[in-house]
């Protein structure tokens, strides 16, 4: 045996007694025993794969192994092997790895299920143009439904504002960008739902049969089964779409537009509503702003804005060719309610499928210079309409100085288009504010560019926030200790822990997200170990 043979020999032998040790050998054995039209791996390179995700915040944690289901009865056989073992190994299923706090981890004793990519026996998204629905297996990414119902002429409604996120990953949260103030959140147009439950179990789902566990799942952050099918209601698809940006220099001028904007009905109403925060003139023109042409890049200097910081509102209107012509009027009956800075309307014009794919042609320029797989430190907060101009105050104002690394969205949604049944938590209000901070660390930058920095910054706006009693609610949320979990779901929680019970009742799903506690993750936890070990 060659030196090189004997090294290699010695490093297999020492990962498979590690493998041994962590979840036992008959567990170890019933994995590699399980049936599945897929296929398992054990190949480091594929188990480092996915033992880090967009966050980039956690230190990897390579699991146990990592399957490519090729239908639900896949996922299903592992779940059942992982419920009847003697440690209830942990079990995730991961997207696009587009978490940020590793919720779609394991630890290394767990396995994870590899949605996304396509394996032989997957099922194509289905489309039924006369029903107005789409089937899609839940690893699919958003970027290709949307491919596969333009081809009919149709679309799903509500989106994110990054494609490239699975179908189960964005219902599993909610799913948000400016269509929700009108057709609600993705989890709000799902008409029925293919769920691996936390026992094994494949169970359909929908407002008509086991409605208990359909609503649990949408906003369910993974705790309660694995979607392995979604029924998208869809609608038909506009070709074109006029996108304006418009700047404001008072925070209340901004929010009472915003508002308007979102309080319409009927045809007569813009399609998308966002905005955005600008605390210093480099963010017009970077990753969120590749609007403006670099030819004629906005100069904050030449708006006047009382305190260095403005407010961008953006807004589009959704036509079809033939409408070309009456567009540009309706449009400007819409705009002449607003109250924006004159001089700062920016206008452009382009395919509907392109206007939907915006961020994935800023994120190909930002891998060309190494800055998109760097630390991601995202805080998305949901603040109550009645206290956005406090937050305005002490953060956008306070907190964050006059510098960033990262764009800064913010834009009220309708409350009345959630489901309160769902799992997804939101403020106590009729309107309420998504703010999200996406904000990326370099290490060779600026000081306020810093993952350190960052992440104090955002403690203390969550510190702010508690201080002012501002009762705001994370989207895509992250808690260290049950007693942050419990109150993040307030009156649901009875609820939500009352399906663990039922579905999961082993806490073997998502196990990431830490709010149940995993007995097999309990055996490696030390003694020692602070409130959480009360998940």
């Amino acid at each position: 045996m060659t030196p090189e043979m004997t090294s290699s020999f010695l490093l297999m032998t020492f990962a498979i007694c590690t493998l041994i040790i962590a979840v036992g050998p008959s567990e170890l054995l019933r994995i590699g025993a399980i049936d599945v039209d897929g296929h398992f791996t054990f190949k480091p390179s594929d188990l480092a794969s996915v033992s880090s995700d967009f966050g980039m915040l956690k230190s990897p944690e390579e699991p146990l192994a990592v399957l490519h289901p090729s239908s639900a009865e896949d996922v299903a056989r592992l779940i059942r092997t992982a419920y009847g073992s003697a440690t209830a190994f942990p079990v995730s299923a991961r997207g696009h790895g587009h978490s940020i706090n590793g919720q779609a981890s394991t630890g290394r004793n767990g396995v994870v299920v590899e949605m996304s990519h396509r394996n032989i026996g997957t099922p194509e998204p289905l489309v039924e143009p006369e029903e107005m629905y789409v089937d899609v297996w839940g690893g699919e990414l958003w970027v290709d439904v949307l491919k596969k119902t333009l081809e009919h002429g149709l679309a799903p409604k509500s989106w994110t504002d990054y494609l490239y996120l699975s179908v189960g990953g964005t219902l599993s949260n909610a799913g948000i960008s400016g269509q929700a103030f009108h057709h609600g959140p993705q989890i709000s147009n799902v008409l029925e739902l293919d769920v691996v439950t936390g026992r094994g179990e494949v169970m359909r789902c929908s407002e008509e049969e086991n409605t208990r566990l359909f609503h649990g799942v949408l906003g369910g952050l993974g705790q309660f089964g694995i979607i392995t099918r979604a029924r998208i209601s869809l609608e038909p698809a506009p070709q074109r779409v006029r996108w304006i940006r418009v700047l404001y220099s008072s925070f209340e001028v901004f929010t009472e537009d915003q508002e308007y904007l979102i309080s319409m009905h009927g045809q007569s109403k813009f399609d998308y509503v966002e905005g955005f925060v600008i605390v210093d003139e480099g963010l017009v023109n970077n990753w969120r702003s590749s609007f403006f042409s670099p030819r004629n890049p906005v100069k904050i200097s030449s708006v006047s804005s009382n305190g260095s910081v403005l407010y961008c509102l953006e807004i589009t209107k959704n036509y079809h060719e033939s409408e070309s012509d009456t567009v540009d009027q309706e449009v400007e009956i819409l705009m002449k309610k607003l109250n924006f800075i004159p001089t700062s309307v920016f206008t452009t014009d382009l395919q509907y499928v392109d206007f939907l794919d915006r961020v994935h042609k800023a994120e190909l320029k930002l891998r060309s210079k190494n800055l998109w797989e760097v630390p991601h430190p995202w805080l998305n907060l949901f603040v109550p309409k009645s206290r956005i101009s406090d937050f305005d105050k002490g953060v956008f104002k306070g907190i964050l100085g006059n510098k960033t690394s990262g764009p800064i969205l913010i834009y009220p949604m309708n409350k009345d288009k959630w489901d309160e049944r769902s799992s997804a938590v939101t403020p106590d209000e009729e309107v309420f504010y998504l703010v999200a901070l996406l904000r990326s660390a370099l290490s060779d930058g600026e000081e306020t560019q810093k993952l350190e920095y960052l992440k104090d910054q955002n403690r203390r706006i969550l510190e702010f926030c508690e201080q002012a009693k501002i009762n705001v609610k994370q989207y895509l949320p992250h808690h260290a200790t049950q007693e942050e979990w419990v109150a993040h779901y307030g009156d649901k929680w009875d609820q939500f822990r009352s399906m663990k019970a039922e579905f999961d009742p082993r806490h073997i799903l998502a196990t990431g997200q830490k709010i149940f506690q995993n007995p097999s993750l309990a055996l490696f936890r030390p003694s020692s170990s602070s409130s959480s070990a009360s998940w």
